[in-house]
């Protein structure tokens, strides 16, 4: 099982070496303007998923909105320890 951490460091890497393929440099690559349109979508299906879906379902979309708002902390230059200093 992957923590937001282990996430952070998988995607860290990736933008550090740039790696090939990946749709996390693609992600960052384009941009917050880009990435804060996904964010909008996929907020709204951890919305309907709450609404109208299992909690297996709503779960992978939390995971996936969560990977998306870790590509615009990496895009904007936002390491976790940034984020955790509001909670």
């Amino acid at each position: 099982m992957k923590t937001f951490d282990a996430l952070w460091d998988e995607l860290s890497q990736k933008i550090s070496d740039r790696t090939e393929g990946s749709g996390t440099v693609a992600a960052v690559e384009a941009g917050v303007h880009t990435i804060g349109k996904k964010i909008i979508e996929e907020a709204g299906e951890v919305w309907l998923a709450a609404e109208h879906e299992s909690d297996e379902a709503l779960a992978q979309e939390i995971s996936q909105l969560l990977y998306h708002l870790q590509t615009l902390m990496l895009a904007r230059g936002l390491t976790p320890a940034d984020i955790y200093k509001h909670l």
